[in-house]
């Protein structure tokens, strides 16, 4: 029997499993984080499996598809500087878990 991995969210004190598509937002792409971080989504975890790339897991929110189309099609706007953070911020995260 696996358990299941939760995450309890500290804003409504609910349990959000990081394995429900219906519940969390997946992506291995770097950029494409650390712009949902500066539009305001949350990121739950990082899953390190792979030693060459990373899963980074957000929390599914209303918009959050639509803004990680909108950086795909180069449509989405953040600040410059907020941008250069959030990356920063992830890559940290990355090296030194």
């Amino acid at each position: 029997m696996t358990k299941k991995k939760t995450l309890r969210s500290s804003e409504k004190n609910q349990h959000i499993s990081l394995d429900d598509s219906s519940a969390v937002f997946t992506t291995y792409d770097l950029g494409v984080s650390a712009a949902l971080l500066c539009a305001g989504f949350v990121l739950l975890s990082l899953k390190k499996e792979n030693p060459r790339k990373a899963l980074f897991i957000f929390k599914r929110e209303d918009g959050i598809d639509d803004a990680a189309n909108q950086y795909f099609a180069d449509q989405l706007k953040v600040k410059a500087r907020s941008f250069f953070d959030s990356t920063k911020a992830l890559k940290n995260k990355l090296y030194s878990e």
